[in-house]
């Protein structure tokens, strides 16, 4: 039914170039520069098929100013998801649920980090200011050191 794959590539995945800005140069995974013939040459999926991926959204390739498609080694690495997922028997709606769900996963397991991170940083940072400025032991309210209230500390108006 569809060509074995042929294409290795050690680039991360996709959901990590999607969360670029659109003013930033695009990370060189996610450059495209494969015309449609030869990512189906690379990914062993026809010219045909790679437009039908296209318009279900499973796939979107960057374009030249003229409209050329031009395929990345990030969209060579979802083909390549995409053709397992068809190897085993999900429908093209279903591909399309998975792969979004896979990069919600994924962001939330960003997120996720990034607030265990701040929240380890926030408990040393409230450690290290509760060892450094404890309050002195005596009466609440008392501005004499210690809670001592002899007249030595006192001053006369």
């Amino acid at each position: 039914m569809y060509g074995t794959f042929v294409y290795v590539s050690t680039s991360k995945s996709r959901s990590k170039t999607e969360q670029q800005s659109a003013t930033q140069e695009p990370s060189r995974s996610a450059r495209g520069v494969y015309g449609i013939s030869v990512a189906s040459e690379l990914s062993g999926i026809g010219p045909q098929t790679l437009r039908l991926y296209e318009r279900w959204g499973l796939l979107s390739p960057s374009r030249t100013a003229g409209g050329t498609r031009r395929y990345s080694d990030d969209d060579l690495d979802r083909l390549k998801q995409i053709s397992e997922l068809v190897d085993q028997g999900v429908n093209l709606a279903g591909i399309a649920r998975i792969l979004d769900l896979e990069s919600r996963n994924s962001q939330l397991e960003s997120h996720n980090t990034q607030l265990r991170l701040d929240n380890a940083r926030l408990r040393a940072d409230h450690k290290e200011s509760a060892s450094t400025t404890r309050p002195k032991k005596g009466r609440r309210g008392s501005a004499n050191e210690g809670g001592r209230n002899n007249r030595a500390n006192r001053r006369n108006p």
